[in-house]
């Protein structure tokens, strides 16, 4: 399986998960198969509310699961007709969130779980 964590900043494995997809500057991604870490500037993330492209945000990588803070509704529905499984991040960083998805013990988004604004007094689950 490959996974996709938004980062501020990429320090690899020690990159802390950003708290929403859409305006995270960028991605990193791990190949929970062999162990390769990529990264990616978010090709998508100057945009309208409402109106991400989390598919075009990947810039073309091919991911089986994004684990991340918070996503909009819009972009959890894209993702999940792209056949991508989203999963709410705990506090930590990748390597920590990392080895909860290889557990099997990170909840999946949900759509009554998806940010509707970019405040935190929404409702959402970060």
């Amino acid at each position: 399986m490959k996974a996709c964590f938004p980062v501020f900043e990429n320090q690899g494995l020690e990159s802390i998960v950003f708290e929403h997809f859409g305006s995270a500057p960028a991605f990193v991604m791990v190949d929970m198969v062999t162990s390769e870490v990529t990264s990616s500037n978010n090709g998508d993330q100057t945009h309208e509310h409402g109106a991400c492209d989390p598919v075009a945000g990947l810039s073309g990588y091919q991911v089986d699961a994004v684990v991340v803070g918070g996503i909009g509704g819009g972009a959890l529905q894209q993702l999940k007709r792209a056949g991508i499984r989203v999963f709410q991040a705990e506090e930590g960083n990748i390597g920590v969130n990392l080895e909860l998805l290889r557990a099997n013990t990170l909840s999946e988004f949900l759509p009554e779980h998806s940010c509707g604004g970019h405040s935190h007094q929404h409702g959402c689950s970060h």
